[in-house]
């Protein structure tokens, strides 16, 4: 006889602490829909940065940052991502955020790994840091790579909401946002910022209200002082945060408390006509809402009857709803559910009304 041995819990909405890569390998496999990391950039500063006025900039210049060399910091992203690729479900993908001075090493051992690049994100940011000593272009943008876990993955796309958000108009891959400033900035007891790379909301509500859907999982190993998690939270997404730093935590843990999750009719968004369930015409026949031998008409009045099987008869022509409506029309297509009505009660009514109360009841 052979036990299994079970998997611990999934340790949902819960900031976790610890190294990111010992606590991802201790999470069940294959357990979560998204990443979202934000790791070290390893900007390898070299002393203090001062504005012409010699005040000292609030740069990055924190341990966790800071690394001994290029091979060691590979050593850590090769690790941190071969775990995070381990928790995705074979549909799940990642999104990985850098500066020049990392994502070109992210992006390669994404590859490396067999995760597939789907997109390059430029975050241009609309009010950028200026570059006080005038010796490089005024770096005004971040790099996001979207990868699915294999090129084979399903991964969620919620193309239509995102076009939605964008008034209309395909979303692109280049994203103006400005930085975390006022209100949203957070300060710890001093007044000064809480974490120097806190990334906006609007910035993670593109990303997850894109590619998650409501009660996905979604993990952040580098939380920080908690952005994902708080968007999350709002959009109806389970989320896992993963911190080190005890003062990132105390943080993250008072700014979720104070998050409200938007109720569920604001959770809904516009979806693809491709992505909704495939209503084949036989069912509105096999369930009565149609009847073989009633008559269907176009909107030029070119008639049609229902078959037993699902098919349609017109002067000699028979098919599906497409097909006849394509014969008819000389065309070389035919959107059936659009094209064909029914008479009920002296009115025309489009046989896709019918599809739609089948999609309701799945």
């Amino acid at each position: 006889m052979t036990t299994k041995t079970r998997q611990p819990a999934l340790p949902l909405d819960t900031i976790l602490d610890g190294d990111c890569i010992e606590v991802m390998r201790s999470l069940p496999e294959a357990s979560v829909d998204l990443i979202f990391a934000d790791p070290p950039y390893n900007l390898q500063l070299k002393g203090d940065l001062h504005r012409p006025d010699n005040s000292k900039v609030d740069a990055v210049d924190d341990a966790w940052d800071q690394f001994d060399s290029l091979k060691v910091y590979d050593a850590f992203t090769r690790d941190w991502l071969a775990a995070a690729r381990r928790l995705l479900k074979p549909d799940g993908a990642i999104w990985v955020i850098g500066s020049y001075h990392n994502v070109f090493r992210l992006g390669a051992e994404l590859q490396n790994q067999g995760f597939w690049l789907l997109n390059d994100v430029v975050w241009r940011k609309s009010n950028p840091m200026p570059n006080f000593r005038g010796k490089r272009l005024t770096n005004a943008h971040e790099t996001l790579i979207w990868a699915s876990k294999e090129e084979a993955s399903k991964y969620t796309f919620n193309y239509e909401a995102l076009k939605a958000l964008n008034e209309g108009i395909q979303m692109r891959s280049d994203w103006v946002l400005p930085i975390c400033t006022g209100h949203e900035r957070l300060k710890d007891a001093n007044g000064d910022k809480a974490h120097p790379t806190q990334k906006p909301e609007a910035l993670l509500h593109r990303v997850l209200l894109g590619t998650t859907n409501p009660g996905d999982v979604v993990l952040d190993p580098f939380f920080g002082t908690g952005t994902t998690g708080a968007v999350a939270k709002m959009l109806g997404r389970s989320w896992i945060g993963i911190e080190r730093e005890a003062a990132y935590r105390k943080v993250a843990e008072r700014r979720l408390a104070n998050i409200r999750k938007f109720d569920k009719s604001a959770l809904e968004v516009s979806t693809s006509k491709r992505a909704e369930p495939r209503v084949p015409f036989g069912q509105l026949v096999e369930r009565g809402m149609l009847r073989p031998g009633e008559t269907l008409v176009s909107p030029r009045g070119k008639a049609a009857k229902v078959r037993a099987d699902g098919t349609l008869v017109a002067d000699g022509i028979k098919g599906s709803i497409h097909q006849v409506g394509a014969a008819l029309e000389g065309a070389p297509s035919c959107n059936g559910w659009t094209y064909w009505h029914i008479r009920r009660d002296g009115k025309p009514v489009s046989i896709d009304v019918f599809r739609q109360q089948i999609r309701a009841e799945m």
